[in-house]
């Protein structure tokens, strides 16, 4: 097996979107660091490296009451070298009982290391399977918080949050988070006053047994340790209807009964953001199952397949944790290195909700706050260096990770066009080698330029592994005939990127109220374009829309008089009515008459007709001041 470190994703909110201020995903970085500063220094274990888990049997006995779980794992797995014994991550605070292989007792230990070492019944061949039984029970390990019991409104609940190697406090496991089991079946064996929750969807009704009910759940996607999770108490099940025909899901809520009242509108909203995802990108990833949530104490939310466990049902959480189903759950970021393929998608996906929900102002306004926290200093980078990857709060940064991995794919999106974006990141989902499996930057760049038809190689250099952003000088001149005159200049906020190539977004303004959208192509500083403009410029707005991380930009009218490119002069037919036409959208200043020796003979303003019935034959010269230049002309009275 391939070894590669893996940054899981957890995507948190404490309050919901009527609530959400400029630092929502600061809020979600602040609790994910809280999460895994504890487990920065654990790493895959080396011991279980020599072999694949390919399904996994769980039945656990719980009581919500009670600190203490009981099961029996019933785990299948292929020798990935030839095995004599097999590594489990598992608390040595737990007491395993009993392990057996084809119904045979096997020899195993518990040492300190947190580790179940078992001895096979007989050498394992490299490509072999092999099915081990193992039965344990114990108070599980606290120091994870995987594992949890408490009340709500005086009821116990009991939930598991295992992200990123709380697993092997409570079953054990593989917790290499590369390693995903093809299937699972979970059952949950409670007191029968309680509902039980896990992964994916109940094939039987609950069987009753005496005072316990025993509880199946089906998942039958590839699946890590850290995803699997329960939760049990006496939840209040909202049913809701996800999809579209014929690929309608379920959507199971399962919520405290004191606050479903309060929250039954928030959750409305679920089947609304699942239909739109699915617009943008593809049906639902685990649509043959369920989604749904279950509220649990945790201080924010935790993107289990299937059902997100919640703490609160804001509309901007529904929407993080959902989209983690897409980009997260079904793919995951390969390395601690490409966490926003995770966290940028969740950020950014869920500010598409307000594009598509609240319209393009309050997506705008979205966009305006995470590029005045991405600016806010003037160097960072998307992707992570050898010397972060030790550094939590580096890692779940939310200006960089969060904020600046939304922005990214934004601009990704305003530089290719949302066809070719949208199709690119379908192509991205998917893609065989990545779906239900992982993901690095690359392969998101490949899918990419593979529809946009050109290297996108200059642009992830310059703002996923390279630092800052631009500052842009705009200046715009009216040439008059319908053209303008824009030169871009640009400095960089940090010298880790010699030039930002952009399109760059302007608005123009006209005297009379006339307004044009552009863009400018922008490859190298200094750079001159030359557009057609039906009016005679006013005032400039660098990117109305928000499209580009940048600050500080300055765009200016030139005040630089320049001549007219086209005005024609005309006399009527008693050569006494003189007219001057000019491009619609350009306004007379002042007109300034000249005979043929020198002599200032009139000055008008705004007029462009003149009675020179009085005037005697000859030469005569005018020059005409305008917003949009000078013209000299001259023109005979016979």
């Amino acid at each position: 097996m391939k070894k590669r470190y893996l940054i899981v994703l957890l995507a948190v909110m404490i309050s919901g979107y009527a609530q959400k201020k400029e630092s929502q995903t600061q809020d979600i970085a602040i609790l994910e660091q809280k999460m895994a500063s504890k487990k920065m220094n654990l790493r895959v274990n080396p011991n279980t490296q020599n072999y694949d888990i390919t399904y996994h049997e769980l039945r656990f006995s719980v009581d919500p009451a009670s600190y203490y779980i009981s099961g029996v794992v019933t785990t299948t797995f292929t020798a990935l070298s030839d095995l004599t014994t097999v590594t489990f991550d598992l608390s040595n605070q737990l007491t395993v009982s009993s392990v057996t292989q084809n119904g045979l007792a096997l020899a195993f230990t518990q040492n300190t290391n947190n580790e179940l070492v078992i001895t096979l019944s007989s050498l394992l061949n490299l490509g072999t399977s092999a099915t081990v039984v193992i039965s344990y029970s114990g108070a599980p390990a606290t120091g994870e918080a995987a594992f949890t019991t408490s009340t709500h409104n005086n009821s116990p609940v009991l939930y598991t949050l295992s992200e990123p190697y709380g697993a092997r406090d409570w079953w054990p496991c593989k917790q290499d988070l590369n390693d995903k089991a093809d299937a699972i079946d979970v059952y949950i064996t409670a007191p029968s006053q309680y509902v039980s929750v896990s992964n994916g969807i109940e094939p039987a009704a609950p069987v009753i047994n005496g005072t316990n009910k025993t509880t199946h759940f089906h998942h039958g996607y590839p699946i890590p340790a850290y995803l699997v999770a329960i939760a049990v108490t006496n939840y209040s099940v909202y049913n809701q209807t996800g999809g579209t025909a014929p690929n309608q899901y379920p959507i199971i809520n399962y919520i405290y009964p004191e606050t479903l009242a309060s929250v039954q509108t928030q959750l409305d909203q679920t089947p609304l953001i699942l239909n739109l995802y699915e617009s943008l990108f593809e049906i639902y990833p685990f649509h043959t199952e369920k989604y749904g949530h279950a509220q649990f104490g945790w201080g924010g939310g935790m993107e289990h397949t299937t059902v997100s466990f919640m703490n609160s049902f804001g509309r901007g959480l529904i929407a993080h944790e959902m989209a983690h189903q897409w980009f997260g759950d079904k793919i995951t970021c390969g390395s601690w290195k490409d966490i926003w393929l995770n966290e940028g998608f969740a950020t950014y996906v869920a500010a598409l909700v307000i594009e598509n929900f609240d319209g393009q102002a309050a997506f705008v306004t979205e966009k305006d706050k995470m590029i005045n926290n991405i600016t806010s200093k003037t160097n960072g980078a998307i992707y992570l260096t050898d010397a972060e990857l030790n550094n939590v709060n580096r890692i779940f940064d939310s200006r960089l990770t969060y904020n600046k991995g939304a922005m990214v794919l934004n601009m990704l999106r305003f530089k290719m066009g949302d066809a070719l974006f949208f199709q690119g990141i379908k192509n991205y989902l998917k893609d065989i080698n990545l779906a239900y499996k992982y993901a690095k930057t690359p392969d998101l760049q490949s899918h990419l330029e593979t529809v946009y038809g050109s290297s996108l190689s200059e642009f992830f250099n310059d703002w996923i592994y390279n630092q800052g952003y631009p500052v842009y000088n705009i200046t715009v001149q009216n040439l008059g005939g319908g053209q303008a005159k824009f030169i871009v200049n640009q400095t960089q906020s940090d010298t880790s990127v010699s030039y930002f190539e952009m399109p760059v977004p302007i608005r123009i303004f006209g005297t009379g109220g006339q307004q044009l959208d552009l863009v400018l192509d922008n490859t190298v500083n200094g750079e001159t374009f030359t557009e057609n403009v039906p009016f005679a410029i006013s005032s400039i707005t660098f990117d109305p829309n928000k499209n580009i991380i940048s600050k500080g930009n300055t765009a200016t009218l030139s005040k630089e008089k320049f001549e007219l490119t086209a005005a024609q002069l005309s006399l009527n037919q008693a050569n006494d009515i003189l007219t001057l036409n000019l491009l619609s959208g350009i306004t007379i200043e002042k007109t300034v008459f000249y005979n043929v020796a020198g002599q200032r003979i009139k000055t008008t303003r705004s007029t462009t007709t003149w009675d020179i019935s009085s005037w005697s034959a000859g030469i005569y010269f005018m020059n005409v001041q305008t917003d949009a230049g000078t013209k000299k002309l001259k023109f005979v009275k016979n």
